[in-house]
């Protein structure tokens, strides 16, 4: 029964192996050409569909009671737009020495470059009880914002398929995320009362359209002999991944609890999650557009296949520990807090 359960909560991973396996087992279905039409079912009618289903779930008119709170709105979009893809390719910069696969190190690139995502980092800073509406503004705005800097960064540090010109894939990105978006939100308008009442599975059926995007990704992969991916990399990778997410964690964490930082332990908890959280449901899409056609696709997307469920397990086991910190600096005597202020 236990086990049930927790297939039940864990069926999008359980999804993402079985996806890759079924690619593996008969990548002919899935490859350009085949059966599915990937070209058309996937690059178009996918993608839209996750966006549409975005614009439906964004509770945009919600948001406006987090807007004054500016500056911790630019610490966690600067953060993780700016900083998090820029040190990232400082650091594989030393890592292009090492014999680690390139494309899987391109792959880590593309993590760098990804928006917050829109769930996973609210529900762990609400499970923390930290500042919720916060985590919400910048998972909702980072994703509006990652719409147009996502892929300038990702054309930025690596360049577009080669058969790709740079115009199309923005006329790509405008009318098969941009559009479906801003019509899930008109949508949304109106049957807001009706969403909120019957509460539809949307994200479980973006979820699923996006196993179908992994599937067909890895169809191209094992169609081609010539592509090779060695052990050592991947786990390298897996280190890497592992070491990143916790690095960016703990430095979110000592910038926002400098003494004049501003922010209170409810803001670092927000901070925290949302600042190193990477969306795997808008990144997969996006890339599938950017690298459209590239032969080694599914090897850049590895490294945020692993990174998606490392922050999940990250921040789930982190839980406990950032919450007790939290209610002890909130459980200071009154008088410590403002002598404290007065020192600052």
């Amino acid at each position: 029964m236990r086990l049930l359960e927790r297939m039940r909560k864990e069926w999008f991973m359980i999804g993402i192996v079985l996806a890759i396996a079924g690619a593996k087992l008969e990548p002919s279905i899935g490859v350009n050409g085949g059966p599915l039409k990937p070209e058309i079912t996937v690059s178009y009618i996918a993608v839209a569909t996750i966006f549409f289903n975005s614009g439906l779930s964004l509770k945009t008119e919600e948001l406006t009671s987090a807007l004054v709170h500016i500056k911790l709105h630019l610490f966690i979009q600067i953060f993780t737009l700016a900083f998090f893809p820029a040190t990232i390719w400082l650091f594989l910069q030393l890592l292009s020495i090492t014999p680690i696969n390139e494309w899987l190190l391109k792959g880590l690139q593309t993590v760098g470059c990804m928006p917050p995502p829109v769930s996973s980092a609210v529900i762990l800073t609400k499970a923390v009880g930290g500042n919720e509406a916060a985590a919400i503004f910048n998972s909702a705005f980072g994703s509006f914002l990652g719409i147009v800097i996502t892929p300038l960064l990702l054309l930025l540090f690596l360049g577009s398929s080669s058969s790709v010109p740079f115009t199309s894939v923005f006329s790509q990105l405008f009318m098969t995320v941009v559009v479906p978006l801003i019509i899930g939100q008109i949508v949304r308008r109106y049957v807001k009362d009706w969403l909120e009442r019957k509460k539809p599975p949307l994200g479980a059926a973006s979820s699923s359209v996006l196993l179908l995007i992994i599937y067909t990704t890895f169809c191209d992969t094992f169609s081609n002999p010539s592509i090779d991916l060695d052990t050592v990399s991947l786990v390298l990778v897996l280190f890497i991944i592992f070491s990143v997410q916790l690095s960016f964690m703990l430095l979110t964490f000592l910038f926002s609890t400098r003494n004049n930082s501003g922010f209170t332990p409810a803001d670092t908890v927000a901070i925290i999650f949302c600042s190193t959280h990477k969306s795997l449901t808008l990144g997969i899409p996006m890339l599938k557009i950017v690298f459209a056609g590239h032969e080694h696709l599914s090897l850049i997307s590895v490294p945020l296949l692993i990174y998606h469920p490392v922050q999940i397990l990250l921040g789930s086991v982190l839980v406990p520990t950032i919450k007790s910190w939290m209610v002890s600096r909130q459980k200071k005597p009154l008088w410590t807090r403002e002598v404290l202020a007065t020192l600052e």
